[in-house]
């Protein structure tokens, strides 16, 4: 019984968005490891960009050093 955490940043992931990262996280546990789609978990959290930390620096200050 596979379970996959999906975390992104809360930053408008569509419903199709989020439909198509569940098929592909299933297909890819049933592709690769030959697990049964009915018994596979997949919850995506959606986390606040103040909660997010890169590189020791919170998410979109770490963005703002890529530019």
């Amino acid at each position: 019984m596979p379970y996959v955490n999906i975390k992104v940043t809360k930053e408008g992931v569509t419903p199709a968005q989020k439909a198509e990262l569940i098929k592909g996280a299933t297909d890819l546990l049933v592709n690769v490891l030959g697990k049964n789609p009915a018994t596979t978990f997949v919850v995506i959290d959606e986390v606040e960009m103040e909660s997010w930390g890169i590189g020791g620096l919170p998410a979109e200050a770490y963005r703002a050093s890529l530019k």
